[in-house]
């Protein structure tokens, strides 16, 4: 059957069970954009409003399903605003198909109009990326795409497609699978390295678990939690691992790093034994790298070598799919008919617990002006634990990590080791497609709506009813606190001077706005807003306007060097 670029482009999708696909058009594209226009009925086409909102739509969408998000922007400027988001999803290892249109062939290397280079470009912030040179080829890129950035450690992958080669034809079929010779993740964890790792958890007295995205992206959150009740290990989570275990569980100690709880930090710091898995012990969670863990041994659990002895030495690698080891480590327990002795940890668990005694999370509430926490607290109790929370970056990211306690996997959405500021709204967006019957929250600040509000024009198109909470508070947040911290309180360029009356701002984009000043008028602002099944509500809550977030590590410090008032 002879097809043309553009309906092989369509049935390549199909073929990969595809339902939701991201873009905006261009000269470039409007050959697939035909394609795509003809076969509306199997692939649902969002039509955003930035390419950088449609890299991140994707990115909600991949995060709260585990499977690949897909894109599809134009030539030159269309494939440059993707790539912040591009960058994003590839800190994150996050699953995506980014297709970018390039000017004809013939014209590549001539500065033709809407010309970049994105293969050059998006070089150091994707998995891999193509360019088609040849129209035969075009199935099998798509196929090599779709498996390369879903394999592994998931990442980015983008794949170029010059203009002509989606109006050429020739004969259409699609591999059933696809062998890459210099591509082969390990996945199955080393049996002799999973026995070195029990002996070290049977024999440790001050053990800590120490887990991040990877066991999400692994979809190992069950495996996880009973791993870690079979060991009676305390246990930590990174702020992307949020939700690989139940936070209301006693055994969890709360995220460790930066803004990490007291406990957390320090049982850490304290350890003679981290069990690292699916975690890549970055800037954020070690601080002063030279004082992280002191007296710890540890085992490192990641599907990525490269990921292993990086930034710490391990005493441990163990390279393999995190759901895998896992379910090898539990069966390695069972084979052996042992488990931890309580009686070896009961020790830590009591300093664990006197550290606990600090509070360290504590806030007064006042009459007054509204607490950030406060709202990320009430938003807890209204939804019951359930939603899905999408976060831009800055102080109400963390605030939305350290008092949404997430019990589930896949339920917060936010922008970790980019730190993307208006990654929020549209994720929710894609978080919203994916899961039209759900709760989807965006917890943001008065800084971050705005990179990519005009999303808001989306949400009105498609009617996706996600529920805004601005915590306003006036200011770039995390950058004045950095000021009052470290830069005697001189708030260069911190103070947003000119903002938006953001309920009219909503209301002109169709949806309902509200906003809230008092404390009071919280929860029943809150409980509002969620009755209004079918509507996107912006809640603009006029918050404390210099409230910081604690615990903090400064910059150079160890974990256990917090600052806590």
């Amino acid at each position: 059957m002879e097809l043309t670029g553009a309906e092989i482009f369509v049935e390549c999708l199909k073929a990969e069970g595809v339902d939701t696909i991201f873009g905006y058009p261009g000269g470039a594209v409007l050959f697939i954009y035909d394609a795509l226009y003809k076969a509306a009925e199997d692939i649902n086409h969002i039509l955003v409003r930035h390419e950088q909102g449609a890299v991140h739509a994707a990115e909600g969408y991949a995060k709260s399903t585990n499977r690949p998000g897909v894109v599809l922007v134009t030539s030159g400027p269309g494939a440059t605003n993707a790539v912040t988001g591009i960058a994003d999803a590839y800190m994150d290892s996050v699953p995506l198909v980014v297709f970018t249109g390039q000017v004809p062939r013939p014209l590549i290397g001539n500065d033709a109009f809407q010309e970049v280079d994105i293969v050059g470009i998006s070089r150091p912030c994707v998995k891999h990326n193509f360019l088609v040179t040849d129209v035969r080829e075009l199935a099998t890129t798509i196929k090599k795409a779709f498996y390369i950035a879903s394999t592994g450690r998931p990442g980015p992958v983008l794949v170029d497609i010059p203009k002509d080669i989606t109006q050429m034809r020739c004969e259409f079929g699609y591999p059933d699978s696809i062998a890459i010779r210099s591509y082969n993740p390990t996945v199955k964890g080393n049996r002799r390295q999973i026995r070195r790792a029990i002996d070290l958890m049977l024999e440790a007295k001050q053990p800590m678990l120490y887990t991040g995205g990877g066991v999400i992206l692994s979809g190992a959150a069950e495996a996880l939690t009973s791993l870690t009740h079979r060991l009676g290990f305390p246990i930590t989570n990174t702020l992307m691992g949020l939700g690989g275990y139940p936070a209301t569980d006693p055994q969890f100690v709360g995220m460790l790093g930066m803004h990490g709880t007291f406990e957390a930090n320090n049982a850490m710091h304290h350890s003679d034994l981290v069990i690292a898995i699916g975690a890549r012990f970055d800037d954020r969670v070690t601080g002063n790298i030279e004082k992280f863990c002191p007296y710890a041994k540890v085992i490192h659990v990641d599907i990525d070598p490269a990921s292993i002895s990086k930034n710490v030495k391990v005493d441990v690698p163990i390279v393999g799919d995190v759901k895998g080891v896992l379910i090898d480590m539990l069966a390695e327990l069972d084979e052996r008919g042992v488990s931890p002795d309580p009686a070896n940890t009961a020790d830590w668990w009591q300093q664990i617990n006197e550290w606990r005694k600090t509070d360290c999370l504590h806030y007064e509430q006042d009459d007054t002006s509204i607490r950030a926490q406060y709202v990320v607290e009430k938003l807890w109790e209204v939804t019951g634990g359930d939603a899905y929370v999408c976060s831009d970056v800055g102080q109400h990211q963390m605030w939305a990590a350290q008092f949404y306690r997430f019990d589930r996997p896949n339920r917060w959405i936010n922008s970790g080791g980019l730190g993307t500021m208006g990654f929020g709204l549209p994720a929710a967006m894609g978080v919203q497609i994916a899961h039209p019957e759900d709760t989807v929250a965006c917890i943001t600040g008065d800084g971050s709506i705005q990179m990519c509000i005009q999303e808001l024009g989306t949400c009105m198109q498609y009617q996706l009813p996600v529920k805004v909470i601005s915590l306003n508070n006036g200011y770039l947040g995390m950058v004045r606190q950095w000021q009052e911290f470290f830069y005697q309180k001189r708030y260069a360029m911190s103070y947003m001077e000119a903002l938006p009356d953001f309920v009219k701002l909503a209301e002109a984009y169709g949806h309902v706005g509200m906003r809230i000043e008092k404390p009071a008028d919280v929860e029943g602002a809150l409980r509002e807003a969620m009755a209004m099944k079918n509507r996107l509500v912006f809640m603009d809550f006029i918050t404390k306007r210099e409230g910081n977030v604690y615990p903090m590590v400064p910059a150079g410090a160890g974990q256990n060097e917090m600052i806590l008032v």
